[in-house]
């Protein structure tokens, strides 16, 4: 086990800056304070920031494959396009997490939720294959495993028609065995790979799905993590379903609690987000995909004020086309600006720093272990070069950083006291053959909208008003 002893670098103290050691004896921050005795390995912080590693609290890191090529289209219709796409096999499953952590590491993510999407018959090779990837890199995972019980087609209100739906391909109870054996298999905290209890949200998922979660996240203490109200479309399906809110109904059933977060959360009233508030659900913010998509602008700023607990996420690459978490931190900061005239509620750098990182941890239930720089929490720490042209001119650091443009300004990266970015790379895996692997796995392409598509998209046009 390595120890070692940052000196002199610059941490966030109040609402200034110190230059401080931070020892880290046994994975853990031991000591914070000037002119420490060193223990172990020196690593000199001068000229550099060091922050606490910030979570990727939503991604499906499979959709790589897809970005750049999906059509401008509203979530259900992009849907419909992704589903027609090639299926996936498992080397893609494989080279996409290895670029999902890596694109995360270098933007200051040490932690990622992938919402990850499972190959029909070979559910828990795709579990095995992510996480193996996941090992390899050493960033700390938190695999969710994406799954519904209802067809595609469900997901889209009826109005005023009478719609039946084929049957999902797998049965409720097969499903809910798949993620219990996921569980036994794969589900090691203490060496960084978590399962997540991962239902896809109301408008694919039975009653009998999100309870069977439940029974599971309740047996063996795990977190539970869903898509919750991103289009105006789900609204209204919510209210066909269940005669109330999204919200009201999965508080019903017990699904809402402190180990819960959700995804998106655009389309919420007010009483909505007091229940948020009050169960201590957690909201995943991912506002390049809402953009994206057009699903809408989550209320934030109300849920921040309403004592909502917020964090941020990438969502998935092709629905964001980027794995920059940066740049998601800083479009879900000042992309409120335009939603509330009352300048003090907007989010400051600072405020956005802390929602990255203890945001994603309380999120996870591990705020006591991870999300700050404080004695005794493990060693998940970025250390960023303040000498990075986008970095300067000295000014603050933490504001240019989430304000401005950073461009390749993490130096090195520690995950559970291991050192897995070093000079600005990653020192666990050959990113250089990855990039080849996934040049050569995939061509350049247009996407042609089929004639499945085309149904849906002709049924959506009419029940939406369009």
């Amino acid at each position: 086990m390595v120890n070692f002893t940052i000196q002199n670098v610059l941490i966030a103290a109040s609402d200034d800056y110190a230059t401080v050691d931070v020892q880290i004896v046994d994975r853990a921050i031991a000591a914070i304070a000037p002119n420490l005795p060193v223990i172990g390995t020196v690593i000199d912080g001068k000229n550099k920031l060091l922050l606490p590693g910030f979570f990727n609290a939503h991604t499906h890191s499979s959709e790589m494959w897809q970005r750049g090529i999906m059509s401008v289209l509203p979530l259900e219709l992009w849907l419909a396009e992704l589903y027609d796409f090639a299926p996936l096999d498992t080397e893609q499953v494989y080279l996409s997490a290895l670029g999902t952590a890596v694109e995360t590491l270098l933007s200051g993510g040490t932690s990622v939720v992938d919402h990850l999407v499972l190959i029909p018959g070979l559910e828990l090779e795709t579990i095995a294959t992510a996480t193996r990837a996941y090992r390899e890199v050493g960033i700390r995972a938190f695999i969710a495993p994406l799954i519904q019980d209802e067809s595609l087609s469900a997901g889209i209100p009826s109005g005023e028609s009478a719609r039946t739906h084929e049957p999902y391909h797998r049965s409720t109870a097969a499903t809910l065995e798949i993620i219990e054996e996921a569980v036994r298999q794969f589900h090691r905290p203490e060496e960084g790979v978590n399962i997540l209890v991962a239902p896809t949200g109301i408008q694919l998922c039975t009653d009998a799905l999100f309870t069977g979660c439940i029974e599971l996240s309740d047996r063996y203490n795990l977190c539970r993590h869903s898509h919750l109200l991103e289009t105006r479309a789900q609204e209204k399906l919510a209210q066909e379903k269940y005669a109330c809110t999204a919200v009201e109904h999965l508080k019903r059933i017990g699904f809402l609690s402190d180990r819960t977060s959700f995804a998106h959360c655009v389309w919420l009233n007010d009483a909505d987000i007091a229940i948020l508030a009050e169960t201590e659900s957690t909201v995943v913010h991912n506002p390049l995909s809402n953009l994206r998509l057009g699903s809408g602008i989550a209320p934030i700023l109300k849920y921040r004020q309403a004592g909502v607990n917020v964090t941020f996420g990438c969502d998935g690459a092709s629905s964001n086309d980027s794995q920059d978490l940066l740049e998601a931190i800083k479009i879900g900061s000042i992309l409120h600006n335009v939603t509330d005239s009352d300048y003090q509620h907007w989010i400051t750098p600072r405020q956005a720093i802390e929602m990255a990182s203890l945001g994603g941890a309380k999120g996870l239930n591990l705020a006591d272990n991870l999300g700050s720089l404080s004695v005794g929490k493990q060693a998940d720490l970025v250390l960023y070069d303040l000498t990075n042209l986008s970095l300067l001119p000295r000014t603050d650091p933490i504001g240019l950083l989430v304000l401005g443009r950073p461009n390749n300004v993490v130096d090195s990266v520690w995950v559970n006291g291991k050192q897995i970015v070093a000079d600005g790379k990653v020192t666990t895996i050959n990113v250089d053959e990855l990039r080849q692997e996934l040049f050569n796995r995939s061509q350049w392409e247009t996407k042609r909208k089929s004639e499945t598509v085309a149904q849906i998209e002709a049924h959506y046009r009419t029940v939406m008003g369009l």
